[in-house]
């Protein structure tokens, strides 16, 4: 290892490399991610460089006194095999204290997470294509308005692990290529869901909703923001109105993973859960 490595907090405009990184390797994030990213925990993001150059990445988004959500643990390829992965993560892990600390591993990482002490919780499978038809609902979604989030604020909190509103504020701001909508029955909020404008079509989560019917109507307000491209929804297996949600739009299985945890696994109401928010930050 080159003595002048090192694992800092990043600094401006290396999260926006970093998420480079992540599309390269093929997990297509948002093309504004990083606004929202750092509000969640902006001290958060870590990368090990030598020297000036950033050689990889890890983020530990700590939500609260109890959780934490680790992601964007990259190495860039010309750097692998040198241990610096082994170090940034170390450096990473620490920064959680004792948080419990949730990830979503590919199949061919779980092995190795589950010897550094993380335990599966359950598999998410993601769904894309062009959707060939918009579910219907007896309800109706509306646009969610910037300056009235705290509802859904407190909505979000009883599905997510911990309170994120800093994150929420900037994630669900309207702006180009991205769209909040909230499904509401007699005054109460039933759900709502965020689109988001990718690398590669659009990404649809989170996607929280009590029922079917609520999601149903979020999907229908929120799809056609894609305007006939590809859609991607990260749905728990465990849901499976979501996935037959999603089946019914024509929408196939692309890619799979597992949320594992480090500690105690936080309650999430999975049947609420009909896309995961990012498989980033949780």
């Amino acid at each position: 290892m080159n003595s002048e490595f090192a694992v800092r907090s990043m600094r401006p405009g290396e999260l926006e490399l970093v998420l480079e990184w992540a599309r390269q390797e093929g997990w297509n994030p948002g093309l504004d991610d990083s606004i929202a990213f750092l509000e969640a925990d902006p001290s958060g993001f870590f990368v090990g460089s030598i020297g000036e150059v950033p050689v990889g990445s890890i983020s530990i988004v700590k939500y609260g006194d109890s959780f934490a959500f680790l992601g964007l643990y990259i190495v860039h390829p010309d750097f692998r095999g040198k241990g610096y992965g082994k170090a940034i993560w170390e450096a990473g892990i620490a920064t959680a204290e004792d948080r419990t600390i949730g990830l979503d591993g590919v199949a061919a990482q779980q092995g190795n997470y589950r010897k550094a002490g993380f335990e599966p919780a359950y598999t998410t499978i993601r769904y894309g294509g062009v959707a060939s038809s918009l579910p219907t609902s007896t309800l109706a979604a509306q646009p969610v308005l910037d300056s009235r989030l705290e509802g859904l604020q407190r909505y979000d909190a009883a599905v997510f692990p911990q309170p994120r509103d800093a994150f929420l504020a900037a994630w669900c701001t309207a702006r180009k290529g991205r769209r909040t909508a909230v499904v509401r029955k007699s005054h109460k909020i039933r759900g709502y869901g965020t689109i988001r404008r990718c690398y590669e079509g659009y990404k649809i989560g989170p996607l929280f909703a009590n029922d079917a019917d609520s999601a149903a109507a979020l999907l229908a307000e929120l799809i056609p923001e894609a305007k006939g491209t590809q859609i991607f929804i990260d749905i728990p297996v465990e849901n499976r109105e979501a996935i037959a949600l999603a089946e019914g739009m024509g929408l196939q299985p692309v890619f799979e993973t597992m949320r594992m945890y480090r500690g105690p696994a936080p309650a999430i109401p999975l049947k609420h859960v009909f896309g995961v928010t990012t498989l980033e930050l949780g």
